[in-house]
């Protein structure tokens, strides 16, 4: 197999055998105390538009960017590594509900310059931060039907997914993105259509960035939405030479542990990311979640002391605190060592 040589993000591979890299924690869970009303949300850009936008998190960066920008630099004063754009829900699918499909180019292309913008002001030539283009799974699903009487029904094709992951990645690229991460994967027929995309994308470009590839398992099965484990989601993906595969969301570290440490067998010619929600929801917490900072990092602290991690962080309920707590946990510990050649070229190459 021939390993993808980097145009941006090089720094990044060559970071990976050195140390565990730490990705930021949640964006909505920090948007949120903020306490934005829907004025913030339409500024005067949008103030007439016909349909409610409070919650549509992507259109902060047009009329609330100073939040979004306050929210990166907190992550990056934590020790983050790596932040991703404010761009989960910005592909014109999800943008649909909001009648403000047109705008997902532009939404994309402004996340990831705030992010660059970001990254810059606190990288170091010893620390260098690195922006994840951020890709999020939809509303729709190809694999599943939308109507428990129709098991046939589907809401979206590969096709129209392609098409809105490649607008939505050209967008992340002409921001300043270094990496790709296609992440929450909750069908992997949506996630075959956006890493189709991209690689469509970066033939046509010439610019070969990393992709790190993220998929959530949903419940105590062990599965993801659509039916597959953790094994088959890992073959599903393989061929896409990602810089790392991993899990978020949905779980807890403590339910994620033993996905994590199959992928960590299993994927022996990438990386491993991890980046849990805090514990279990609790709307009585601050973050309306269970885990405090000190108990998410000892977990986190656990998974690096048995060698699963190269890339760690935070999902639903994390905050910058628990980025710092989770820094200072894994800093003792060596990364994942994997022996696999492709994962030694993709390393050399970069």
């Amino acid at each position: 197999m021939n390993a993808p040589k980097y145009t941006r993000g090089a720094a990044l591979a060559a970071l990976l055998p050195q140390r565990i890299v730490i990705i930021d924690g949640a964006m909505g869970t920090m948007i949120q105390r903020f306490k934005l009303t829907e004025a913030d949300y339409r500024g005067e850009r949008f103030k007439d538009h016909p349909k409610d936008l409070k919650g549509n998190n992507e259109l902060l960066q047009f009329t609330r960017p100073d939040v979004i920008r306050s929210i990166h630099e907190q992550y990056l004063a934590a020790g983050a590594d790596i932040i991703e754009t404010n761009t989960f829900g910005a592909t014109s699918i999800a943008q649909e509900d909001y009648d403000l499909a047109p705008l997902a180019r532009e939404m994309n292309v402004a996340a990831a310059r705030i992010a660059r913008e970001a990254a810059d002001k606190f990288s170091t030539p010893d620390k260098p931060r690195f922006v994840a283009g951020a890709m999020g799974p939809t509303p729709r699903t190809a694999s599943i039907s939308p109507d428990v009487n129709d098991p046939g029904a589907r809401n979206v094709g590969f096709d129209q997914l392609r098409a809105a992951y490649r607008e939505q990645a050209e967008g992340l690229l002409e921001g300043g993105a270094d990496l790709f991460l296609v992440e929450t994967i909750f069908d992997t027929l949506n996630a075959k259509a956006a890493l189709f995309a991209l690689d469509e994308l970066m033939e046509d470009t010439g610019e070969r960035l990393p992709v790190v590839i993220s998929g959530t398992v949903t419940d105590a099965s062990g599965r993801i939405l659509s039916g597959q484990t953790v094994e088959a989601f890992w073959h599903s993906v393989r061929h896409a030479k990602p810089l790392a595969i991993g899990l978020n969301c949905a779980l807890g570290a403590t339910l994620m542990r033993p996905y994590i440490e199959e992928l960590a067998k299993i994927a022996g010619d990438t990386a491993i990311s991890c980046y849990p929600n805090a514990g279990l929801p609790n709307p009585m917490s601050d973050t309306g979640f269970d885990e405090t900072p000190e108990v998410t990092a000892g977990l986190m602290e656990d998974f690096a002391r048995s060698g699963f991690l190269n890339i760690v962080g935070g999902c639903c309920g994390t905050t910058p605190d628990h980025i710092a707590a989770i820094a200072r946990k894994v800093s003792a510990y060596r990364p994942r060592s994997k022996a696999d050649p492709l994962f030694t070229q993709l390393v050399e190459t970069a």
